[in-house]
Parts: structure tokens; sequence; C-alpha cells
């Protein structure tokens, strides 16, 4: 539990800009709930409780290809993306009868998904190195800079063209 706390308690803001660097191929994941019925709580409030488990397993165990995660919150329920090593790994630990998520999807089916009280999405993405970029402005470690190196946002890495691998001249100055 203290793991995930951690992780959730806002870091340090790192002054200037920075991005995300990695070499490796990663996923980014985002699974988000929509609440569709609020005065249906104990239909949908199983489904944003099963979260922490999930993440205090995953935070718990790296190698089971977990890198980081950040939470947004709607108007209408959470989302959260997360940074994964592999699709591989993502897949190997939503199918897991070992491992938190399964028994949830399963729960969310035989609930809140047969009465339409809330509904639930996922995105996967694979990303290759060199085809992703990020740029952080007076901001703690986030999102992919929180999950591989967290690099200075100069020189090639200036701009998103730059950062992409290509050249282009700063639209502002930094």
């Amino acid at each position: 539990m203290q793991e995930l706390e951690c992780h959730a308690v806002a870091s340090s803001v790192f002054r200037g800009r920075y991005t995300a660097h990695t070499d490796t191929p990663f996923v980014v994941f985002l699974i988000g709930m929509r609440i569709n019925q609020f005065w249906r709580f104990w239909r949908w409030l199983p489904t944003v409780l099963a979260m922490r488990p999930m993440l205090l397993e995953l935070y718990t165990h790296p190698e089971k290809g977990f890198l980081s995660a950040e939470f947004v919150f709607t108007l209408r329920g959470p989302i959260l993306i997360q940074y994964w090593r592999s699709f591989d790994d993502l897949d190997n630990f939503a199918r897991s009868r070992s491992d938190p998520h399964l028994p949830a999807w399963t729960k969310f089916n035989r609930t809140a998904a047969r009465d339409g009280s809330a509904g639930v999405f996922h995105e996967t993405y694979v990303v290759q190195p060199g085809r992703f970029e990020a740029v952080y402005v007076n901001m703690p470690r986030f999102g992919i800079a929180r999950a591989f190196e967290h690099a200075s946002a100069s020189g090639r890495r200036e701009t998103a063209r730059g950062r992409l691998g290509g050249a282009a001249e700063p639209a502002v100055a930094s």
C-alpha cells in the first residue's frame, strides 16, 4: 500500500522544459469508466474500488511489465493511463487467474454491464522508439517521463519535430 501511496503523492516540480526518452518499444493503455446512472452507486462503485488492488499488485510486482500510471478524473468517471513494457505483459495480467483483474472484470460483467449503470472502455497503443514525443514544462515527472527517462528538452529535443527525429527551429524561444 505504501508503494501506491508513494506514486500518488505529487512529486517535485522540475523547473524548465523536459521530455521523455526510451530506446525500447512500450505500450500505452487507457482504461476508463463512465458512470451512466449515478444513483445506482452500489452497481458501479465496486468497479471504481477494484482499481486500487490491481495497482497495488502491479507496483509491488514490476516483473509483470507494468511501468507507471496516471489518473484522470472526468465528470462521468475515472480514466487511468498506464504504461507497460509490452502488450504481452498487459494481456498476461488481464487474463491471469491469479491476478486481481479477471475477478473484477467478471463481477463488472455480472452487475453494471448488465443494467447499463456504468460503461468501461480501453484503448491500447503499441509505441515504437522514436515514434512518440512529449514535453513537460514546470511539471513533476509525469506520464512517459515517469515510466522512462526524464530528459532535458533542449538541443535536438527542443521541438516536437526534433523529438520525433526531424529538424525544426522553435516557434517560440524557450
